[in-house]
């Protein structure tokens, strides 16, 4: 893999912030329980940041940027120093971004799905509490 698909593959575009920080705890070889303890942040919240639920404050990306070794700007658009992916020839860039793209979809299908899920339990204990 060349340096440029490499950087195209954390690019912006490509990657989220999540993915990103996600990769590179991974290379650090540290748990989301670890990172998470050495932040000071609860495992609920780093897992919201990897699942780009939610984003740290300032002052917790620059925490995440030096215990992972990566710079503040990578870890926002993917460009700048980063980590280093393992030499994959096998897999084409189209075939990563496509599976990620299928993946943001179904998550945000998800995310609309609970939605209606809470909207539906919401009218039923309205339903049943009149019943009563």
């Amino acid at each position: 893999m060349t340096e440029e698909e490499k950087t195209e593959w954390f690019s912006e575009d490509t990657a989220t912030f999540g993915d990103r920080l996600a990769a590179a705890r991974e290379a650090a070889s540290m748990t989301q329980k670890d990172l998470a303890k050495k932040l000071g942040v609860k495992l609920g919240t780093l897992r919201n940041w990897e699942d780009d639920l939610n984003e740290p404050r300032a002052n917790k990306l620059q925490m995440v940027s030096g215990l992972l070794g990566v710079s503040l700007r990578w870890l926002l658009t993917g460009e700048g120093d980063g980590i280093d992916l393992p030499e994959e020839n096998h897999i084409e860039a189209s075939d990563l971004r496509d599976i990620l793209l299928e993946m943001r979809s179904l998550r945000a299908q998800m995310v609309q799905s609970g939605e209606k899920l809470a909207q539906l339990e919401k009218r039923l204990r309205a339903v049943l509490s009149d019943a009563t």
